[in-house]
């Protein structure tokens, strides 16, 4: 008898990526995040908007807040530390499909805090401290694509970050993204990087416009 294919999976034999909008720790502690993964799952973006909804609407984090709370931590340091931790074991789960698709798919985004979005120093800074503290290869950093967002995307592809566009509500924010990418691969080439290890992606709501971006396309 023939097995039932999921939805899932023929998408992903069609040669779809498909990333699941959604995060928390028992996703992967209890081994639904490698399930979905096994079907055809290939990545994970979140925001501290759904990450603030996951904390607060489960028991998942009560140790980990006990423990933090016992530290003195703030409670906006203690969300980013936990969400930190459940990026990092998401992108853990990923590390086959990175590898597999030789960095082309695998990833899991975090985004930057939404109060700098108008603040393209700071958005800079934060990416930075979120990629240096997830410490993992198939994380990408969202920015979002503010006027001011744009310097920063132009600063972390010229470093060879990984970064994940979001919140683009027009064709003309889309050509002004794909602008400071390019450049940004161009300062990277410039500088003797590896065009070939920068794979990001710029994205917005179905009623708008998205697309992926890749150096190597």
């Amino acid at each position: 008898m023939a097995t039932k294919t999921s939805a899932i999976t023929e998408l992903h034999n069609e040669g779809q990526s498909l990333w699941l909008d959604n995060i928390r720790r028992q996703l992967v502690t209890s081994g639904e995040l490698a399930r979905l993964r096994d079907e055809g799952v290939t990545g994970v973006t979140s925001n501290p908007t759904i990450f603030e909804k996951a904390v607060s609407g489960s028991t998942d984090y009560d140790e980990a807040m006990v423990q933090l709370v016992r530290e003195k931590k703030r409670p906006d340091d203690m969300l980013w530390d936990l969400m930190v931790e459940d990026v990092q074991s998401a992108a853990d789960v990923f590390r086959p499909v990175y590898d597999k698709t030789k960095g082309k798919d695998g990833f899991v985004s975090i985004e930057v805090g939404p109060t700098i979005a108008t603040n393209t120093r700071s958005t800079i800074k934060f990416a930075e401290y979120l990629h240096d503290r997830c410490r993992r290869p198939n994380v990408m950093v969202k920015i979002p694509a503010t006027k001011e967002g744009l310097p920063a995307i132009h600063d972390q592809i010229s470093k060879g970050n990984n970064i994940n566009i979001t919140l683009i509500f027009s064709v003309d924010r889309y050509d002004e993204v794909v602008e400071a990418y390019l450049s940004g691969l161009e300062t990277l080439h410039k500088n003797g990087g590896d065009l070939s290890k920068v794979a990001s992606v710029a994205g917005g709501t179905v009623s708008t416009v998205s697309g992926p971006m890749s150096s190597s396309t």
